[in-house]
């Protein structure tokens, strides 16, 4: 998630949009022989005005085509040559949707050159006021100090210091860096990484740059907490020695390269709606019809058989790292969660209800009431133990396991009915879960979740291997 605070400039991409959209329906109307009443395709008289029909067309194309393209996405840190780029790009583009719509309708007469004419007009007024702004915002950072993000740099390898040089020397980018942190104090660091957690606490920060090979797992769980938490970006400079990692999303300061948590389907606004309001839905659903007359029988009969809570609460990491209470029916005698102790088959701690109800899966029932409070997704990858998140981080990629906690947690998951559940016997039980939990989260859909349920029961009648 990219947070912006409070700044006017957020407003410039609304202003650019309308504008855009008024110069290309205005020229229209006075360069292009639209007001034709006699129709190829429609008949009616509403319909005859091809203005009107021109202005619907280009309006929603226009919209399709930036997005596509990324037309409004430009930063503080894109490069003139990259503005050009997206100025030609989308010019050609259009210029395929106009000679589309005249083509479409036969009774336009408009001469070719008068709508090359048009559209060289349109790219000269939008690519103007395109550079134009992109440089008032330059000087305006420059010369009155405006449109700042207060920064924090933590690391002190090679990159880390051209990332500092670039920020210090071109001050027209508008960054301000309020601390440099590094693994030692020395000449032009300020603290150490541990230090940069107190300063954080006590300072009002925009974005975080963290040299990623630099920091212990932990500490780049402190910073995603504390980024999530305080609405602040967190961006990573990588060691540029070995190949960047695709699944996050890579940005040029320059010529060298930073990379942050790339936005991907399942959590942008209407799907995250979608995904939340389908938990909520099926949560309550379940809590309702099941949970409300199957808790109190497994109470007397998990009380029955050894003393002890009906439900056990565990610590968990859930999405950027931040940790909860989950929720499970007792199936142990012991109620302590300790660092090491995945149960095996035939395990003394278990219970016989509790056999029961992790062969089946009901265990893991109460998590629905995780869901309800979300906490939790009832679909996602399966939230682990903050002892283990730092074992498993050091077995595979890193930007793979920071993807991963960009999520909500789910009941189940995809790695789960594929059959990597439970125990870690192996190096690749971890690598083939993140493996399938990162598939799962690049190829989203609310299909996909509901056959990943559908597979979870079937998999919990059939049995599991892996069930215990």
């Amino acid at each position: 998630m990219e947070y912006k605070r409070g700044r006017y400039s957020k407003l410039l991409r609304p202003f650019l949009i309308v504008f855009d959209l008024f110069i290309i329906n205005f020229l229209a109307f006075e360069l292009l022989n639209l007001n034709v009443q006699e129709s190829y395709f429609f008949p009616s008289d509403f319909l005859n005005n091809k203005y009107f029909l021109f202005f619907i067309y280009s309006t929603s194309l226009w919209f399709l085509s930036t997005f596509l393209l990324k037309f409004y996405n430009v930063y503080r840190y894109t490069s003139v040559l990259n503005i050009a780029t997206l100025l030609f790009k989308q010019i050609f583009v259009f210029m395929i949707i106009v000679f589309a719509f005249e083509g479409a309708f036969r009774s336009i007469n408009t001469p070719a050159i008068v709508t090359l004419k048009y559209l060289f007009y349109v790219f000269i007024i939008i690519g103007s006021l395109k550079l134009l702004s992109f440089y008032i915002l330059k000087t305006y950072r420059l010369y009155l100090k405006g449109n700042i993000r207060d920064i924090i740099l933590v690391g002190s390898n090679d990159n880390a210091k051209e990332l500092l040089r670039i920020f210090n020397k071109n001050k027209e980018l508008g960054y301000h860096v309020k601390g440099v942190f590094g693994q030692f104090k020395e000449k032009g660091i300020m603290g150490t990484i541990e230090d940069s957690l107190m300063f954080l606490e006590t300072n009002t920060i925009d974005e975080i740059y963290c040299s990623i090979d630099e920091l212990t797992e932990k500490q780049v769980n402190d910073y995603v907490k504390y980024a999530d938490t305080h609405h602040c970006n967190i961006k990573f400079i990588p060691n540029t020695n070995r190949l960047l990692d695709k699944r996050l999303k890579m940005e040029y300061y320059g010529y060298l390269p930073v990379l942050s948590i790339q936005e991907v389907a399942i959590n942008n606004s209407l799907n995250k709606a979608l995904k939340r309001s389908f938990d909520v839905v099926f949560s309550l659903l379940v809590i309702v019809f099941i949970l409300s007359w199957l808790t109190p029988l497994l109470a007397i009969l998990i009380k029955l058989e050894s003393k002890g809570p009906v439900f056990y609460k565990h610590r968990r990491n859930g999405i950027n790292y931040k940790e909860f209470i989950c929720y499970k029916y007792r199936s142990l005698t012991i109620t302590k969660e300790l660092k090491g102790t995945y149960v095996k088959p035939n395990d003394d701690r278990l219970t016989q209800v509790g056999k029961f109800l992790r062969r089946t899966n009901m265990d893991e029932l109460p998590q629905f009431f995780n869901v309800f409070f979300g906490d939790m997704s009832v679909v996602g990858p399966r939230p682990h133990m903050p002892t283990y998140t730092e074992d498993y981080s050091k077995k595979i990629n890193r930007y793979d396991f920071i993807f991963r906690h960009h999520v909500k947690p789910g009941i189940t998951g995809l790695a789960q009915v594929k059959g990597y559940r439970g125990e870690i016997e192996k190096d690749k039980d971890i690598i083939n879960r993140i493996k399938y939990d990162i598939f799962y989260i690049e190829n989203w859909s609310l299909l996909l979740d509901i056959k990943i349920i559908f597979l979870t029961f079937t998999n919990a009648i059939k049995g599991e291997e892996k069930a215990y």
